[in-house]
């Protein structure tokens, strides 16, 4: 997913930043405050990565093995857990990795792109200045909790949510100060103040509008916010914060607890830990094992190596649980072999970009974690029943890869030989079975979900250190350090949704919702019909996890009220929303495979639409059958 914020573009950081307007003594200003925010932040989140890796793994071996748990290894987990979160969020924010849109904002004539830039940065700073107080309270408030293990005050775990908004408002007005101009800046001021004292002076008039005016703030203010390019963490912040205050009496402490809820739940810990062990199978070698034994069986087919990549994509989502780890780890070693044989790039894009969605149930992936976390639904039996729907979906790809193959030139094509077919299986035989190790982990009962991915880091490093003779031990500083932004900013976004979802909720809004949705005509049909369509827009708008925290605890009551298996519906929205992310103009998912293909979106636009085209009716047919989703629980 770093890629796919990459690919759609980000707030940039401090190093480099632009020195207009306070005078040549900023930027040296800027790369010192930078790498002092740096020493402060990326080495603790790379420490703590390591250690709940540690820990977890601690944990598995000593239950499993010695028969001895540990009862305290999940509650110190927990407690570094949110202190990762916190950390990962503001790195993310220091390098400009949080998720946001600017598919919009990058068509603004360049005399109002800057000023809106600031706008959309002066809004990030509004957002963590409202959390500090209430942050500080929290903190306070948790000090009588003692963790049942340890004995420890909660407050040194709740502390984690102030010291990461403090160290936000630091590097927010960093920003303001290097990127804008001091007009740039007032003008941004002017702006967002008269926007508030707007939404203040209109409190009367919004309170006698009843729930209406969830439309105004969870609809308009959002939708402005992430237009202008405000990252989606914080545009739920901001809309959730704007309207608890204006239009209810709930603390903004509430909000607090609400955020940490969503960011610190157990399950959740899997986020970074699998994020760590997709860029690790790159580094040792894995993925690439796998990728040249599949070319060596189907290299010489025609449209063989569009099946290799789906293969590929299918094999290595079940490691890694990133789509951007997913699509980065395949596509440099197969296209430059396409592109020889004569396949336009466009097109390889097109398909990769089909088989980031198509690979989206496929175990561990962080979704299927997350809308186990937000909906209670077993990881296990999400784990189980994600497979064959993703299996009806590549066999669809199949299909119109070979129809558009069909003229391909293989003339200059040689067959592997099956004594080299047979090497490159023994070679690849150890990451082949990685997939397998994590889910019999889970299903035997070895470990938990949260703490399957340790096992794979294990296995990973060891095959990497003894096997693959490939492990590149200065790689690992910087691995820990993405791993720990990547993870804050797809946890931030949790936790701003959670409350969002929250505050949805307490409105009454959920219920209304749930009703009109269970009196849809067509009953089964037609709410599964609604909610392809719906998670299709949310995913393109909003991203895969987002959407699944915001509704799916508000939609999966619904659908138990019609009788459909909670495993069935989670696998049809999951691909749906993927279908989403990954189609253009607005699907951030589609921009990562342009950039990791190095093809510009425009060569791949119009290719890419049969693609999806062919994901739809395959998901059609999985929402047609719920066997394919619950047969093998």
């Amino acid at each position: 997913m770093a890629a796919e914020r990459d690919a759609v573009g980000t707030v940039s950081g401090l190093e480099g930043a632009g020195a207009a307007g306070l005078g040549a003594a900023r930027p040296r200003r800027a790369l010192w405050l930078d790498r002092a925010l740096a020493l402060i932040t990326e080495v603790p989140a790379a420490i703590l990565v390591a250690v709940e890796i540690v820990v977890l793994f601690a944990g598995v071996v000593s239950r499993y093995l010695f028969r001895a748990p540990l009862t305290w290894s999940d509650e110190l987990a927990s407690i570094l857990f949110l202190w990762l979160a916190m950390f990962g969020a503001v790195i993310a924010l220091r390098r400009g990795e949080h998720m946001r849109l600017t598919a919009i904002i990058s068509r603004v004539p360049e005399r109002w792109r800057a000023l809106t830039e600031t706008v959309a940065a002066m809004v990030v700073a509004a957002f963590v200045l409202l959390v500090l107080l209430p942050a500080h309270e929290y903190t306070l408030d948790e000090w009588a909790i003692l963790t049942p293990a340890l004995q420890l005050h909660n407050s040194l775990r709740a502390a984690a949510i102030e010291a990461g908004a403090a160290l936000m408002m630091v590097i927010a007005l960093a920003r303001l100060v290097e990127r804008a101009s001091l007009g740039q800046a007032a003008a941004a001021l002017a702006v967002t103040g008269a926007a508030a004292l707007a939404l203040f002076l209109l409190r009367p008039a919004l309170l006698a509008l009843g729930n209406w005016n969830l439309v105004v703030f969870f609809v308009g203010l959002v939708a402005l916010a992430v237009t202008i390019g405000v990252p989606i963490a914080f545009a739920f912040g901001v809309a959730t914060l704007s309207y608890l205050a204006l239009m209810t009496h709930v603390p903004l402490i509430v909000v607090m607890g609400r955020m940490d809820e969503g960011m610190s739940h157990i399950i959740l810990l899997a986020v970074p830990l699998f994020v760590f062990l997709g860029v690790l199978i790159e580094m040792t070698g894995l993925a690439r094992a796998m990728v040249d034994f599949l070319a060596s069986l189907l290299g010489h087919v025609r449209g063989g190596l569009s099946y290799v990549l789906l293969g590929a994509m299918y094999l290595v989502s079940g490691i890694s649980g990133s789509k951007a780890a997913d699509m980065a780890a395949a596509a440099p070693v197969l296209f430059p072999e396409m592109k020889r044989r004569g396949a336009d790039p466009g097109e390889l894009v097109a398909l990769l970009s089909a088989s980031g969605a198509m690979s989206e149930t496929i175990p561990p992936s962080l979704v299927l974690l997350t809308i186990g976390s937000v909906t209670n639904i077993s990881i296990a039996a999400l784990f189980n029943g994600g497979l064959l729907p993703a299996a009806v979906l590549a066999l669809a790809l199949c299909a119109l890869a070979w129809f558009r193959s069909r003229n391909e030139d293989l003339s200059g094509v040689t067959r592997a030989s099956w004594r080299q077919a047979g090497r490159l299986f023994l070679i690849a035989l150890p990451a082949l079975v990685l997939p397998f190790i994590i889910r019999a982990a889970v299903v035997e009962g070895v470990a938990t979900a949260t703490e399957v991915s340790t096992i794979g880091i294990a296995y990973a490093a060891l095959a990497g250190l003894v096997l693959y003779r490939q492990f590149d031990w200065r790689r690992l500083y910087p691995m820990l350090v993405d791993t720990a932004s990547l993870s804050g900013a797809i946890l931030l976004i949790i936790g701003t949704a959670t409350a969002m979802a929250w505050a949805l909720t307490q409105s009454g809004f959920s219920g209304r919702l749930a009703a009109s949705m269970a009196a849809m005509p067509g009953g089964k049909a037609g709410f599964l019909a609604v909610s392809i369509l719906a998670f299709a827009v949310l995913g393109s708008v909003l991203e895969g996890i987002p959407a699944i925290v915001l509704f799916g605890p508000l939609l999966f009551p619904v659908s138990r009220a019609l009788h459909i298996h909670d495993v069935h519906y989670a696998m049809v929205v999951i691909l749906a929303m993927g279908i989403g992310l990954f189609a253009p103009p607005f699907g951030v998912g589609f921009y990562a495979a342009c950039a990791i293909g190095r093809v510009s979106p425009d060569a791949a636009m119009g290719r890419v639409w049969p693609y999806l085209g062919a994901l739809l009716l395959a998901l059609i047919i999985v929402a047609a059958v719920p066997a394919l989703s619950i047969a093998f629980l």
